[in-house]
């Protein structure tokens, strides 16, 4: 049975992650192909098509470039927690050893989530193209006037966001930018984006969740010096009135290894305390507390 290709990504600036690559490579010794160690700076395009997975040591930002690089490829990732958040990676060092048989057997899920597609348009000329896995945000940047983005999808008009910017996320994004923003959690393996406005100057203006076969075009009315369009938060280009920025789905997907030992709504609870109950007290807790009790308590006090 021939062996499999293993592609090794991270950030060489955290001492972790290249600790947890170096514990890994010895962990699999002779047991797979090492094709190339991104740590080293030998990630040559060529060896992506040629992988069957990629480990990915770091936070989200170093998973989310990786996943950019790999999207073409249909390359599975492997993501391993060694940053501070760690919401796309799931999992830990040790979980990786002890599942990485089971990966390897193809006895874990692999799962197929949407890249956004990017382009602006200046005039009728491109001058910027990329991806994004979480999301595309227009920011209004100094002197942090109110901007003016007009929407289309499908060539119809959507809406005019007169505010602070405009979000575009994946499902996979959706707990990012867009949820702090005031955006609904999609799970992860929806065929939709979610648009979503900052701090509109509108009572009515709310997010909403468009299909993924749609094209979202947006143009940019009234600007700021500093308006700038970021994508997944690395990769960011300045816009100018009447730029007209494209976004649709993108024909490569990120594939993500899943941990069984865990899901997306655990990930969720357990990384952003989501659907946390309120901590009650409950009768047994309060029969422990007498009123004597408080009394003595308040004569401590005096």
């Amino acid at each position: 049975m021939p062996k499999a290709k293993i592609i090794i990504f991270g950030d060489p600036e955290r001492k972790y992650a290249t600790e947890a690559s170096e514990r890994f490579i010895r962990f699999v010794d002779d047991r797979v192909d090492i094709l190339a160690n991104c740590f080293m700076g030998d990630c040559a395009v060529d060896f992506l098509r040629k992988a069957d997975f990629a480990v990915v040591f770091g936070g989200d930002g170093t998973i989310l470039s990786a996943a950019r690089d790999l999207c073409e490829a249909d390359v599975p990732v492997i993501g391993v927690n060694v940053g501070k958040l760690g919401f796309l990676a799931e999992f830990s060092v040790d979980e990786l050893e002890e599942l990485f048989e089971d990966i390897l057997a193809g006895q874990t899920k692999i799962e197929k989530r949407m890249i956004l597609h990017c382009s602006i348009s200046r005039g009728k000329e491109p001058i910027f193209e990329s991806t994004a896995v979480n999301d595309v945000a227009i920011s209004a940047g100094a002197p942090f006037h109110m901007i003016d983005l007009k929407m289309t999808v499908q060539g119809q008009s959507l809406a005019s966001c007169v505010g602070d910017g405009l979000i575009i996320s994946t499902p996979t994004g959706s707990t990012a930018y867009n949820l702090s923003a005031g955006g609904p959690i999609l799970s992860a393996n929806l065929s939709a984006f979610v648009v979503t406005p900052v701090c509109p100057h509108s009572l009515s203006f709310r997010p909403i969740v468009i299909s993924d076969k749609s094209i979202i075009e947006v143009e940019s009315g009234r600007v700021n010096d500093n308006t700038t369009i970021t994508l997944d938060g690395q990769i960011s280009h300045k816009l100018k009135k009447n730029d007209v920025v494209k976004v649709f789905r993108h024909h490569g997907s990120f594939l993500v290894v899943n941990n069984p030992m865990r899901t997306q709504w655990d990930t969720l609870a357990e990384k952003l305390s989501w659907a946390e109950k309120p901590k009650y007290r409950y009768k047994h807790e309060l029969a422990r507390v007498s009123p004597k009790d408080d009394v003595e308590k308040d004569e401590v006090k005096k």
